[in-house]
């Protein structure tokens, strides 16, 4: 899901600011930090999905007014 070089180009400014062990490789880091991530925003989604949609009991009205807010 993550674009693993846009992730890997955003840790290399923020390593700038410390020292990673000589045994932990960037590839890994990079994977591993996407993984975690990528299940946090999945959890976030759920939640979200959840209250947008009133926990299964939809207000469709409620749904009509946000289309229309987010249209723009």
């Amino acid at each position: 899901m993550l674009d693993r070089e846009v992730v890997g180009e955003f840790l290399d400014e923020e390593f700038k600011r410390m020292e990673i062990p000589d045994d932990i490789f960037k590839e890994a880091v990079v994977e591993a930090f996407c993984k975690y991530v990528e299940n946090d925003y999945y959890e976030w989604l759920e939640d979200n999905f959840k209250s947008f949609f009133n926990y299964g009991k939809p207000d469709w009205k409620w749904v009509r007014e946000r289309i229309k807010k987010y249209r723009g």
